[in-house]
């Protein structure tokens, strides 16, 4: 099993930056991938970006240019740098990770872009 724990959500203005953080319960060595995905009010949950060994990272056309997904694996977290931040980024954050073919997610984190 996997635990995540993400922090960093929270309100800023738009052009703003939010660093978003989630620490693994485990190795993320022994991870296959994580990813941020995030849901707004009345809207699906959608990939935001992922990164895997290498590492590789992958990034929504949305956000691409703007955001940044990094790994740390001496502290096994996982970050998202967020910048020009815009009102339609405004949703829950969440982690995510795939560890032997299962799907393991954090409890989610608000982010909130106002114009």
């Amino acid at each position: 099993q996997v635990h995540l724990v993400e922090s960093g959500g929270g309100l800023v203005q738009a052009g703003g930056s939010l660093r978003l953080s989630c620490e693994a319960s485990r190795s993320i060595f022994t991870i296959s991938a994580m990813g941020w995905y995030r849901q707004a009010p009345g809207k699906q949950r959608e990939l935001v970006a992922t990164i895997t060994s290498g590492p590789t990272t992958n990034y929504a056309a949305s956000v691409k240019g703007r955001f940044t997904i990094s790994s740390d694996n001496r502290k096994d977290t996982v970050y998202l740098q967020m910048n020009s931040l815009k009102p339609e980024d405004t949703a829950v954050y969440y982690c995510n990770a795939e560890f032997r073919d299962e799907d393991y997610w954090g409890q989610g984190t608000q982010v909130t872009v106002s114009s």
